[in-house]
């Protein structure tokens, strides 16, 4: 297989790990480029359930190398205990996982950090964070105050990570939240750090002797393009670059190495946390969606919000991305309705808008122009073939892929590896 960026369309959750699962056997690595353990993706194998935060989902497959890339944001304790499940189910890690020695680390003061800062939010202003730390932990990396994995590994490590516990407590008083004990953090990350040993690796060298020598990559994203640090709903996204452009700057590989991108999109959308979404459903609709679709995060557990297709999100995500094939999940979902709608353009002050408004502000106050597509009401998550779903049902994805821009790759109509329909890819 061509070395393949994949990335989500809208904002998360769209099913990236299956998709990932899926394509993982035809490739020799998978790369994780950005984000953290603020990421959920989710991979059914038969009665088999697993929710990855910070590995890629190619670990769940036998040879395949994984490799958490230097655009990432790691938090150790989270990785090991994900280490240990995922050996606890029979898989191989050792020797097939590595880590970035230039990803940043999570320690606890970026999480006690992030909670302190989101309780001093006003209401209506709170950024909806996991309160993993992640942002501020990337926001170290960015005043060249972070520790990276490598670091971790060098005898100057303890005094550089007793001057950070210093500095963050006294941000966090100054804050009114509370303090970290300074001996008990440092003796717990030093042993983490001999227990991460093993897995810290220089990535990007590794990634381009192994690109030379004729291996192929797939490159997985987190989180979705509306939460991308530029390009998406700012400031009610993530802290990193969740688009097709971060799997370079977040693994070493130039541009030139990547072959094409896929993109991951539900056949509705969804959201979790705050900000605006403009086709979102307060009706017994957006609750079918939910309770149909199991719509609750793979990370958080929240419930998310549901709405209609948002094809304007979906050509802005064609656009920023560069999407060669769309990967289209949750088709099933959908099998009950008897009419589906599908937000084609936005209307505001009086004006149509066909592009993503880049304030919120704007944004918010949107409203979805809304064209009309007959349902199928018939079952689909038994189908294996693209070619026997019911008509209106297939209708419905190529409208669905001509509004965007792309042509259908994968589509999938249920949870579990086989019910995944390769249409063209």
């Amino acid at each position: 297989m061509p070395n393949t960026v994949l990335i989500g369309a809208q904002w998360g959750d769209e099913g990236k790990g299956k998709i990932i699962d899926v394509l993982a056997g035809q490739v020799d690595i998978v790369v994780r480029y950005q984000g953290g353990n603020n990421a959920g993706h989710t991979v059914k194998i038969g009665d088999e359930h697993y929710v990855l935060h910070l590995i890629p989902s190619g670990i769940l497959r036998d040879d395949q190398v994984c490799v958490i890339g230097n655009g990432l944001v790691v938090n150790p304790s989270a990785l090991l205990d994900e280490i240990a499940e995922v050996e606890a189910a029979g898989k191989k890690v050792q020797g097939r996982l590595f880590v970035s020695d230039r990803a940043h680390i999570v320690f606890p003061y970026h999480r006690a950090l992030d909670a302190a800062r989101e309780a001093l939010l006003a209401e209506g202003s709170k950024i909806g964070t996991t309160g993993r730390g992640i942002g501020p932990c990337y926001s170290d990396k960015v005043t060249r105050t972070g520790l990276r994995a490598g670091d971790l590994l060098t005898s100057d490590y303890p005094a550089l990570l007793q001057s950070r516990l210093v500095e963050a407590n006294k941000v966090l008083a100054a804050m009114g939240g509370e303090t970290l004990d300074e001996k008990a953090v440092l003796a717990d990350y030093l042993a983490v750090a001999e227990r991460m040993r093993p897995y810290i690796k220089d990535t990007v060298t590794y990634l381009g002797d192994a690109i030379r020598q004729g291996q192929t990559v797939l490159f997985e994203g987190a989180q979705g393009t509306m939460l991308d640090i530029d390009f998406g709903t700012y400031p009610f996204v993530t802290s990193s670059s969740a688009t097709a452009g971060g799997a370079c700057t977040g693994s070493g590989v130039p541009p030139h190495k990547i072959d094409r991108v896929v993109g991951v999109i539900k056949a509705y959308t969804t959201r979790v946390g705050e900000g605006p979404f403009p086709t979102e459903l307060f009706d017994a609709d957006g609750e079918r969606m939910r309770d149909a679709g199991g719509e609750y995060g793979a990370t958080t557990g929240r419930p998310r919000r549901c709405g209609w297709f948002d094809a304007v999100v979906g050509r802005y995500a064609a656009m920023i991305n560069g999407v060669d094939f769309w990967a289209m999940t949750k088709l099933d979902v959908l099998d009950t309705f008897e009419t589906l709608r599908v937000c084609t353009a936005y209307e505001y002050e009086g004006e149509r808008l066909t592009e993503m408004p880049a304030s919120v502000n704007i944004l918010e106050k949107c409203k979805p122009v809304y064209t009309d597509v007959p349902g199928w009401c018939e079952p689909t998550s038994h189908i294996t073939r693209y070619e026997d779903l019911p008509a209106r049902a297939r209708s419905y994805v190529e409208y669905l892929c001509e509004l965007m821009g792309g042509q259908l790759g994968i589509l999938s109509v249920g949870p579990k590896r086989e019910s995944t329909l390769r249409v063209g890819l």
